[in-house]
C-alpha cells in the first residue's frame, strides 16, 4: 500500500514437548527454542513494527527460583534489541556444561518450555513500553499468574471496563489492554478459587492444594466467561504461571490464527507461511484456528480444541488476503492474483483499449501479485483478440500483419522506486509536502511523451494523501497522456475497529469524496439529517443500533465517486488526465471467497458494536473531533 496504514498485530507461540536435553541431541543447542521464536517473529515483522516483546516460563521450577521471563522493546528494531538483551544476559553466564540440563534449567534465562511472543503497531500515540505485549499479571501462586498478549480491538472496552469496577476492583489504567489482562485475570483467580475451595473441603493441605489446582485448571471456563461480554475482534494468545498456555479466536474469526502440532513442539502464529517456512513443513500441516475455539496446552503436554463462544456468521478479515498478511502463502497469491485480474476490463476502458499506447507498471511492492493477475487478464485479451482477428481476417493477413498481432504483449515497466524515508524532524507543512513528493523515484525514457497512457496498480487507496502530494507527481514527471491509478480493493467507505488502524471517516477519501458530492448537488440537508439521527441512535443498545453512515453513500454510485476521487486528487499543476479505477464488491468476493469481512467496504460489520463505531466517527467528523469513535 503506497500509503501504509497500520495493523495490530502479529503474535507467536512455541511449546516445546521434549526436555532440552532432546533439542541439544537433535539440534545441537540448548535454544532451539529461542532462534524458533526469533523466526517467528522476524517473518511478522510486517504486522507491527512499533514494538516487539516476548515472554517464557519454565516448568517444574523449584521454589526461590525464577520463572518467569519477559523482555519488551519500544525501539527502532525492536525484534533485535530485545534478543540481543536475551542473550546479553546469558553470554555473562560462566557455563561449564552446555549439556547439563539442570544447570541449564536453573541458570540460563529464557532456557524456558513455553514461548509468547508478539510484535505490534502503535495506534493513536500508544507507543509507551506500557502498551508493548505480552503484559503479566504477577501472583505468588503460579497458577494465578497470567501472560497475556494478542492481536484484538474492541469496540466494547468501556463496558468491559465498567464491569470491572462493579466487581470492586480498580484496574491502574483505562486501556483495551490492561483491560482484558484485569478480565481474564479475574476469571482465573475465580477458578483457582472454586478449585482450592473443592480441595480444602476434602481436607487437603494448602501445600498439597496447589499442584492439585494446577492440574485441574480449566482455561476453557475461565475464557469462556472472560470473553461473554467481548464485541470485537481478537485472537488472545496467554500462559498461566505453572505451564498451562492457549491461543484463542474470536466468534466471527476476524482475526487470523493458526497453529501446527509434532511430537516436539506445538506452535501457534497470525500467520500459516509464518509457521510453514520456519518449521520447514507443508501447508496442509498447519491448521487454521476455528473462529470461536482455543488452543489449549496442558502444563503435562495435553492438548486439546475447545469450543469458548458459539460461532457467529464467519467475517474473516479481507485485508488480510489484500495486503497484510504475507504473499508467500499459495492461497493468498492466488487471490491478489485474481484481484488484479478481474480488474482487467475497467483498466482497459480507462485506456481506451489502446495497449500499444500503455505502459503498466505498480507502486508499492505488496502490489506486484495484483500486478501478475492484471497483466495475465490483459495478455488473455490479447490472446482471444489474436484468435477472433486471425478468424476474421484469415489467408487476407500478409506476414507483417500476423508478425504484428502474434508479437503483441502488454509493455511492462518498473515505473516508481521507493528512494527515501521521512524524516520527523521535519516539521514545517511546506517542507513536509516538498519531502513527500521525493518518497519515490521515476524510472525516465520508458513513457512516450505525451504520447502513453501509464497505468499503477496499487493494493488499496485509503486516504489519498500519498497518492496526491508524491505519487501522482512524480508520474506526471514522465509527461504520460493519461495517469490510470487501480486500487485492488474497493473504496474504503467505513470505519474498522477490529484491529486496523482506520478509524475515522474524515481519513478516508472515498467519503471525502461522497460528502463533495453531496453538497455540490444541493443534498447538504440530508448530511445534517443523518448527523441528528445518528446521535439518537448511539443511544440505543448496540444490538438495534442501524448503521446510518450507509444513507451517505445510498444516493451515489460508486463510478460517480470514483470520479470525483480522481479530481480531488489531480491538482492544478498535473498536466495528464487522472483516472481512478476500485476494485468492485462483487470482485472482492470472487477473489476471495473465504474471506468475507468486508465492512470497510460496504458498513456490513460482524458484530452490533461496530455499527455503533461508524455512527459516532460520523458525529466525531461532523464536530471536528479528532478521535477514536470506539
Amino acid at each position: 500500500m503506497s500509503e501504509i496504514i497500520k495493523h495490530e498485530c502479529g503474535i507467536a507461540m512455541l511449546r516445546l514437548l521434549k526436555p532440552v536435553e532432546y533439542y541439544i541431541n537433535k539440534y545441537g543447542s540448548w535454544d532451539y527454542g529461542l532462534q524458533k521464536m526469533y523466526l517467528m517473529m522476524e517473518k511478522q515483522h510486517n504486522r507491527g513494527q512499533d514494538g516487539a516483546g516476548i515472554a517464557g516460563i519454565k516448568l517444574n521450577v523449584r521454589p526461590g527460583n525464577r520463572y518467569i521471563f519477559r523482555q519488551r522493546s519500544n525501539r527502532a528494531n525492536s525484534i533485535n534489541e530485545i534478543f540481543d538483551l536475551i542473550y546479553h544476559d546469558i553470554e555473562r553466564i560462566s557455563i561449564p556444561e552446555i549439556r547439563d540440563q539442570r544447570f541449564i534449567k536453573e541458570n540460563i534465562p529464557f532456557a524456558c518450555d513455553i514461548y509468547l511472543g508478539h510484535v505490534r503497531y502503535g495506534t493513536y500515540g500508544n507507543y509507551n513500553i506500557d502498551n508493548v505485549h505480552p503484559v503479566s499479571r504477577e501472583n505468588n501462586w503460579k497458577s494465578k499468574n497470567l501472560v497475556l498478549a494478542g492481536n484484538f480491538n474492541l469496540t466494547n472496552v468501556g463496558e468491559v471496563f465498567g464491569s470491572l469496577i462493579d466487581l470492586g476492583q480498580n484496574p491502574v489504567d483505562f486501556s483495551d489492554t490492561v483491560t482484558i489482562l484485569e478480565n481474564v485475570g479475574h476469571r482465573l483467580d475465580e477458578e483457582n478459587e472454586k478449585i482450592f475451595r473443592h480441595f480444602k473441603e476434602q481436607g487437603y493441605s494448602k501445600k498439597d492444594i496447589s499442584p492439585l489446582i494446577e492440574k485441574n485448571l480449566d482455561l476453557a471456563t475461565v475464557l469462556s466467561k472472560a470473553s461473554r461480554d467481548w464485541d470485537g475482534g481478537y485472537v488472545m494468545a496467554g500462559m498461566v504461571g505453572h505451564g498451562d498456555a492457549f491461543v484463542m479466536r474470536d466468534p466471527a474469526g476476524i482475526r487470523p490464527a493458526f497453529y501446527y502440532i509434532d511430537d516436539e513442539v506445538v506452535v501457534a502464529a497470525s500467520e500459516r507461511p509464518v509457521i510453514q517456512t520456519v518449521f520447514n513443513i507443508r501447508t496442509d500441516k498447519v491448521i487454521e484456528l476455528p473462529p470461536a475455539h482455543a488452543l489449549i496446552i496442558k502444563a503435562a503436554g495435553g492438548i486439546s480444541i475447545e469450543r469458548i463462544r458459539e460461532e457467529t456468521e464467519h467475517r474473516k478479515c479481507s485485508f488480510e488476503r489484500i495486503y497484510f498478511s504475507r504473499g508467500t502463502d499459495k492461497e493468498i497469491y492466488r487471490e491478489r492474483k485474481k484481484l488484479g485480474e478481474l480488474l482487467t476490463h475497467p483498466v482497459l476502458k480507462a485506456v481506451d483499449y489502446d495497449l500499444d499506447n500503455t505502459v503498466f507498471s505498480y507502486i508499492p511492492n505488496t502490489a506486484e501479485s495484483a500486478f501478475y493477475g492484471l497483466i495475465k487478464g490483459v495478455e488473455n485479451y490479447l490472446n482471444k483478440l489474436r484468435v477472433d482477428t486471425i478468424i476474421q481476417k484469415g489467408k487476407t493477413l500478409s506476414r507483417e500483419e500476423l508478425e504484428k498481432i502474434i508479437n503483441q504483449r502488454p509493455r511492462v515497466e518498473k515505473i516508481a522506486v521507493k528512494d527515501v524515508k521521512l524524516r520527523t524532524f521535519i516539521t514545517e507543512d511546506k517542507s513536509r509536502d516538498d519531502l513527500v513528493g521525493h518518497i519515490y523515484d521515476v524510472t525516465y525514457g520508458v513513457v512516450r511523451r505525451g504520447k502513453d497512457n501509464l497505468v499503477v496498480i496499487d493494493d488499496s487507496i485509503v486516504r489519498g494523501t500519498t497518492l496526491k502530494k508524491s505519487i501522482i507527481r512524480i508520474l506526471d514527471r514522465l509527461d504520460p497522456r493519461k495517469i490510470i491509478i487501480v486500487s485492488s480493493s474497493p473504496q474504503l467507505r467505513y470505519p474498522d475497529c477490529y484491529g486496523i488502524d482506520m478509524a475515522k471517516l474524515g481519513d478516508f477519501i472515498a467519503f471525502r469524496a461522497a460528502i463533495e458530492l453531496l453538497k455540490e448537488s444541493g443534498r447538504a440537508s440530508l448530511i445534517n439529517n443523518i448527523y441528528e439521527e445518528a446521535r439518537t441512535e448511539i443511544k440505543k443498545p448496540p444490538e438495534e443500533i442501524r448503521n446510518l453512515v450507509k444513507e451517505i453513500y445510498k444516493p451515489l454510485c460508486p463510478d460517480e465517486i470514483s470520479a470525483k476521487i480522481s479530481s480531488m486528487l489531480r491538482t492544478e499543476e498535473i498536466k495528464a488526465e487522472v483516472i481512478i479505477v476500485f476494485q468492485t464488491i462483487e470482485g472482492l468476493h470472487e477473489a476471495c471467497p473465504g474471506h468475507t469481512g468486508d465492512w470497510y467496504f460496504t458498513g456490513n460489520y460482524p458484530t452490533p458494536g461496530g455499527n455503533k463505531v461508524a455512527n459516532q466517527s460520523f458525529i466525531n467528523y461532523i464536530e471536528g473531533i479528532n478521535a477514536r469513535a470506539y
